[in-house]
């Protein structure tokens, strides 16, 4: 067996165990990641797009944003909007509908393995995204965060053990 054959197997296997929970596309962009984070905090994952990334099992009404980045990158909520005030209202939403937001740093050269995970306060997060859209020129932004905001402004709540 050929190896592509091989892996087209196995993603097929896994996409069959997938569609099983009720989600029709793993390969959705940010999916298998949002699954390997929910997996390391014990959350359990949205199956809709527009929905926030993950709850809790114990209290559905807890929802978590989970965004990503490899080590050296940038962790990004894309297509905020400045104004008018109603979609700017919407595009803040996707971070205070949230009960926290999870920051994981992905291992570049073995892209499923976590290296860490920083919960960031709702509130720490709305604030530095509304000086960003705000300092913006455009009316449409991508609002981004550095590791090192991260670290300085959420807790470590898990680390790759080595």
């Amino acid at each position: 067996m050929s190896y592509i054959r091989q892996i087209i197997n196995y993603v097929r296997k896994a996409q069959e165990i997938a569609a099983e929970h009720g989600f029709k596309n793993l390969l959705q962009p940010g999916l298998v990641k949002e699954l390997v984070v929910a997996d390391i905090l014990g959350h359990e994952v949205h199956r809709t797009k527009h929905e926030p990334d993950a709850f809790d099992p114990a209290n559905p009404n807890r929802k978590f944003e989970y965004l990503s980045c490899f080590e050296g990158g940038t962790f990004q909520l894309d297509r905020m909007f400045k104004s008018p005030a109603d979609k700017r209202a919407k595009s803040l939403e996707r971070i205070t509908r949230n009960t926290a937001i999870y920051c994981a740093v992905f291992d570049e050269e073995s892209p499923l393995d976590v290296i860490a995970i920083y919960e960031v306060p709702v509130d720490v997060m709305q604030r530095e995204a509304e000086r960003q859209l705000d300092a913006s020129r455009n009316e449409i932004s991508h609002v981004g965060f550095t590791i090192k905001w991260a670290q300085q402004h959420g807790k470590v709540v898990h680390t790759k053990q080595t």
